[in-house]
């Protein structure tokens, strides 16, 4: 099993380009399933998970190539195989996401239930209700969501809580469908937007996505486009917080600022001074210790609860007493004990971690159990004393595109081995 090695101590300074976004992709991938002829989708990062998507839809026989920049050129006119066997779907929650597009265009689904990180529940059962809504017979039986129907119809669709895929799932599957829908307390997320947007530039009619009420007008056919993927607002905050937790600086170019101000506010009441420009973010700790920020998490445009674990380990260096509440997640403070290894004084009392901050962290071996808190571990290690390792990083590279090469093009000194 590969490990990443941090020599900690060296600050984070320069410029770097953040990558497309993981969660943009995975559901602009499986919408392909319901556009007629040739998708072009640009900046697609390289990622465990788009590879596992790729995977997935290349095993139901759609035609896929991927050029030297990465871009992926895709069509899905001849899916024979309408299975999402298990084999590939237990490693990524998004394989949820084949689920509508399925039904909508080929009438018919078989798509296992899914794996991921071990965050806690995120049921599926929302997607199944608001597919059934539309018509769709569904049973789950053997481990595997079994649907089909002659055609979706259009409906009111109320979310019984605010769910990303469960939106986006539903949203790629009301295109095709007859009439129109109405997807009330949708998600909001700028990743929901994206998705809208590729599917516009396909020929669908969608109005209000961004907001909680999103229409979407069926049409009878949709057809493959040109999309360039929106960057991934997670790394372009987990760079700004590698720069805060060693005083160091950072440029990110291709930045989403729009989509970052919950984190901005929290970055800049740590004691960072931020710059924007149009496509750009600089971040400058000039050597200060951070200070303490309370966080609660919340769906968008609130604290992403996947930029938590990221300021678990800048709270655990600054200045005073924090408190992050995790309001997402039942399972999201597993990095917690890890980062204690490494001489944090944090301590978890339900969804709530009171973190005492130290003055310096120590390096020591450390193992991930999700993306993100893989990304807390990465970040403690570059401002801890000495070396730490951190282990199972199949989690790191789920989410972030060649993490140490980025770090160390920033000063950083992370080894893969």
């Amino acid at each position: 099993m590969q490990k990443i090695t941090i020599t900690g101590g060296h600050k984070i300074h320069g410029e770097i380009k953040a990558s497309g976004a993981k969660n943009a992709v995975l559901p602009i991938l499986a919408a392909t399933i319901v556009g007629q002829g040739e998708s072009h989708i640009k900046h697609v990062p390289h990622l465990h998970d788009v590879t596992t998507m790729n995977q997935l839809l290349a095993q139901m026989g759609a035609s896929l190539t991927v050029d030297h920049h990465a871009d992926i050129t895709i069509c899905t006119d001849n899916l024979q195989n309408q299975t999402a066997p298990y084999e590939t779907v237990k490693t990524m929650r998004a394989s949820i996401l084949a689920l509508g597009p399925l039904v909508a265009r080929y009438g018919r689904a078989k798509v296992s239930l899914p794996g991921g990180c071990p965050i806690g529940a995120r049921p599926v059962d929302l997607h199944i209700k608001g597919l059934q809504a539309m018509g769709a017979n569904i049973n789950v039986h053997d481990g595997y969501i079994h649907a089909s129907c002659d055609r979706l119809q259009g409906n009111r669709i109320v979310m019984e809580k605010v769910t990303v895929t469960g939106t986006e799932n539903i949203l790629i599957a009301a295109t095709l469908a007859k009439g129109e829908t109405l997807i009330e307390n949708a998600a909001i997320e700028p990743e929901v937007v994206d998705l809208a947007k590729y599917l516009k530039a396909m020929g669908a009619e969608i109005r209000g996505e961004g907001t909680s009420k999103i229409y979407i007008q069926g049409k009878d056919q949709l057809y493959g486009t040109t999309h360039e993927v929106m960057p991934d607002r997670i790394e372009i905050g987990t760079f700004l917080v590698a720069a805060a937790i060693t005083g160091g600086s950072v440029t990110v170019r291709n930045s989403c600022n729009d989509d970052l101000d919950a984190v901005f506010g929290k970055l800049r009441e740590a004691g960072a001074e931020i710059h924007t420009t149009d496509n750009s973010v600089t971040l400058s700790m000039h050597n200060k210790r951070p200070q303490p920020v309370d966080i609660r998490t919340a769906p968008h445009p609130a604290f992403p609860t996947d930029m938590q674990a990221q300021f678990c380990a800048l709270n655990a260096i600054a200045d005073g007493t924090s408190h992050i509440t995790e309001t997402l997640f039942e399972n999201r403070f597993m990095h917690v004990e890890e980062l204690n290894r490494m001489g944090a004084n944090i301590h978890v009392e339900g969804n709530q971690a009171v973190i005492k901050g130290v003055e310096k962290l120590s390096g020591a071996p450390v193992t991930a159990t999700d993306l993100r808190a893989s990304a807390s571990l990465v970040l403690a290690g570059l401002a801890a004393e000495g070396k730490t390792d951190v282990h199972d990083i199949h989690y790191i590279d789920r989410g972030y595109e060649a993490i140490e090469e980025k770090m160390n093009q920033l000063g950083a000194k992370i080894i893969r081995n």
